[in-house]
């Protein structure tokens, strides 16, 4: 059989058929996102001569970017605001995707959920802002405070610091969160819940023994969804964070666009997708955990 026929026959195969069709995708994932991950990768190893990049291998960027006070607080507090950030979210969106899943009837389920992903119409950039007038030194809580004379003068620890920040970040990022559990909870086989109450179960029992563990799958998906962009976001340390606020993204801005050093930037952005992929191959661990269930 000559190569030419070889060919011809290999390309009437589902294989050959099925990589036909995500040879544009994967090109477009290669070049879009691998080969930038791979030059941030390669820079990070390179040494920054402050007029250009000197090529010679080097982890001096490693060192400085774990061992320098500053870059290590602005990381481990990054790591910390995602941390709270998630937490907040997460509890906030179990109690609203248990109210719609089991509380709404079938036929406005719909509405609810339309009605959840109602910010979604506006811009982040404009929901950023507009926590900015609601947390500022004249915005709607101090004012309203002031005129409930609540307090005498203005409170200062809810704008440009961690608190904005964790704040606009977890109303940002709640429709994310509420989605995959409300799925998870809509899986749930009812008929569980009430061989469970059948049995003697309190309802708080059933839903620690049943429904939690049935739903792990959607919160850990919910974790991810909201951890992964939140350790890495700019715009809102940017805005409501204030020198207090600032995160690794802001910190690798300054280093790309104001100090041009590539190098310390590149070390920098690595560290902090590592930390990332090691925090998400630990929950996607437990969510293999939770879809085995129990030996």
């Amino acid at each position: 059989m000559n190569a030419s026929s070889r060919w011809a026959k290999l390309r009437q195969t589902e294989a050959a058929n099925g990589l036909l069709m995500i040879s544009p995708t994967a090109l477009y994932a290669i070049l879009m996102l691998a080969a930038p991950l791979g030059t941030i990768v390669l820079y990070s190893f390179l040494t920054d001569g402050y007029l250009e990049i000197i090529r010679d291998f080097t982890l001096a960027n490693y060192i400085e970017a774990w061992t320098n006070e500053l870059y290590r607080s602005v990381m481990i507090r990054s790591l910390a605001v995602a941390m709270v950030v998630t937490l907040v979210t997460v509890l906030l969106a179990f109690p609203i995707a248990y109210f719609v899943s089991f509380y709404v009837a079938p036929s406005k389920k719909s509405l609810w959920l339309f009605l959840i992903t109602i910010p979604f119409w506006t811009s982040y950039l404009i929901r950023v802002f507009l926590w900015k007038v609601i947390l500022g030194y004249n915005g709607v809580v101090n004012s309203g405070l002031l005129g409930l004379g609540l307090i005498d003068e203005p409170l200062t620890f809810i704008l440009y610091n961690v608190n904005s920040v964790v704040i606009t970040l977890a109303h940002a990022y709640a429709p994310f969160a509420i989605l995959p559990i409300f799925v998870a909870l809509e899986k749930i086989d009812r008929s569980l819940l009430e061989a469970g109450q059948d049995l003697g179960e309190s309802k708080f029992m059933t839903f620690r023994r049943v429904t939690l563990p049935l739903a792990m799958p959607g919160v850990i998906a919910s974790v991810l969804i909201v951890f992964i962009p939140t350790i890495g976001d700019y715009v809102t340390p940017q805005l409501v964070g204030g020198p207090e606020g600032r995160m690794v993204a802001n910190l690798i801005q300054l280093q790309y666009l104001k100090l041009d050093n590539y190098p310390l930037g590149s070390a920098i952005a690595v560290s902090a997708m590592g930390i990332v992929t090691l925090v998400s191959l630990i929950f996607i661990g437990l969510n293999r955990r939770y879809l085995k269930g129990p030996k």
